[in-house]
């Protein structure tokens, strides 16, 4: 029977000094444990440092777009005209009267009583549609029914017939269903000019319309209508509801007609877009730059370093990114960005930036504003071409993280064999203690007897004396 408990036999502390040899075995694994946490935390930290790298390539992405500086803010003093203008538009105001919206052409067939009989004894055909502007599509009915269901899918299977098809239910207990066709745009062009269904002629009988003789009796339609509006007294018409370009640069959105008064539209010049790009770069920018000393510093009180202390390629990256933002334009009235408003504090190393400053600089100077933060040689450019080696596939840091990686790989391995070697140097000092535990017992034992002899032996003595 196997021994639970060695130094029972014996009497010798046998299971706390086997504890104590454990332990002292067990400080191997302490180091590679130190490793693999120092490892982790350094994965974390790369982490945490392409986010914030990421985060600041964006803005300067933001910073880059030449649509950021000069852009137009459009209003309307109704919600019956939406409006948005680009970077192309003038800044003015505008007197808007709609008298028309754009409307659909729509096409309603005779009831019939039945959707899914058949309306001609000739399969198939070829379903030819014109629109008003001429354009002219046409399907195969091959596969498809000639009931109103399966007018209505052969219709609805291609978009570019330019309408759409429904099933509208009038509740007329004889002849309840009746065929809508509609335009899939708004305004006279898109409007049908002519449907035709060749090699069929029961159903062309049926389906076919030619606008050309609207009094046909198996139809009716609304016709399809143009937007109407006045632009400070111009007359303009849209075959659309979204009018763009009647102003250059700006695009109107109809949706009610005007009331008594005009609506007034307003075109002004907006520097709140450029403002939040750059302050969002610089947020940014300060983002990284805090990430970068948390990951890096060290406490001296503590002894007790941080992630990535110490570590070269947050050195080289605090170092590209700081030297990105010596911008200098070799013309204009601003030419760097101490004279936009963009400083360095002294102290902490993160930007400041003078709103009053940058606020004058984008009202005065915008042309020179522009070409300092954008193009070839502007700080977006400049940021965007030094972080991107640290954000590409492959790039510095995913070539670290695969380095890191491997070495936890390697350290897991490690970790196993160290176990399995304590684990086998353990069961050898067991097998060693139980052995000394079985011998002692066996010597206290023979001890024992000995000292019984003896006493025995003395006592005899005594009686024969």
């Amino acid at each position: 029977m196997a021994i639970s408990s060695i130094g029972v036999g014996s009497g010798l502390p046998l299971d706390d000094l086997l504890a104590d040899l454990r332990k002292a075995e067990n400080s191997s694994l302490v180091l590679i444990q130190n490793k693999q946490i120092e490892a982790e935390n350094r994965l974390s930290g790369y982490s945490k440092l392409k986010s914030a790298i990421d985060a600041l390539q964006t803005a300067a992405k933001t910073l880059g777009n030449t649509d950021t500086y000069g852009a137009l803010r459009a209003s309307s003093s109704k919600d019956s005209i939406r409006v948005t203008a680009d970077n192309t538009a003038i800044a003015g105001n505008y007197s808007v009267n709609v008298t028309q919206l754009a409307s659909a052409h729509r096409l309603t067939f005779a009831p019939q009583a039945s959707r899914s009989d058949a309306n001609s004894e000739t399969e198939g055909g070829t379903l030819s549609v014109t629109l008003g502007n001429g354009d002219q599509h046409e399907i195969s009915l091959e596969g498809f029914s000639n009931s109103l269901e399966g007018m209505v899918k052969a219709i609805n299977s291609d978009s570019k017939l330019g309408i759409s098809a429904t099933l509208v239910n009038t509740g007329d207990p004889d002849a309840p269903h009746r065929l809508m066709i509609t335009a899939n745009n708004t305004g006279t062009d898109a409007s049908v000019s002519k449907i035709e269904i060749r090699d069929n002629a029961e159903l062309n009988a049926f389906f076919g319309f030619d606008a050309s003789s609207p009094d046909d009796s198996d139809f009716t339609q609304t016709l399809a209508n143009n937007a109407k509006l006045t632009i400070n007294d111009i007359d303009i018409t849209s075959q659309s509801n979204t009018v763009e370009n009647a102003i250059e640069g700006v695009t109107l959105r109809l949706n009610e007609l005007s009331s008594d008064s005009d609506v007034n539209i307003s075109i002004v010049r907006d520097d709140s877009v450029a403002t939040k790009a750059i302050k969002g770069f610089v947020d940014a920018y300060n983002s990284l730059h805090s990430t970068l000393k948390s990951l890096t510093s060290y406490d001296v009180e503590a002894q007790q370093a941080s992630a990535l202390t110490g570590d070269s390629l947050t050195r080289r990256i605090q170092s590209q990114v700081r030297d990105s933002l010596n911008v200098f334009s070799e013309e204009g009235n601003l030419r760097n960005l101490s004279q936009l408003g963009i400083t360095t504090d002294p102290i902490d190393g993160k930007l400041l930036i003078d709103d009053t400053k940058l606020e004058a600089a984008l009202k005065d100077d915008l042309v020179d504003v522009t070409k300092l933060l954008t193009g070839d040689n502007g700080l977006s450019k400049r940021v965007m071409d030094v972080t991107e080696p640290y954000l590409d596939k492959d790039g510095f840091i995913d070539n670290v993280n695969e380095s890191i990686n491997e070495n936890i790989k390697q350290l897991a391995s490690q970790m196993i064999r160290a176990e399995e070697r304590i684990d086998i140097k353990m069961e050898n000092y067991r097998r060693q203690f139980s052995q000394l535990d079985v011998m002692v017992n066996q010597m206290n034992g023979i001890s024992s007897y000995l000292t019984q002899q003896l006493s025995m032996l003395s006592n005899m003595n005594n009686s024969n004396s």
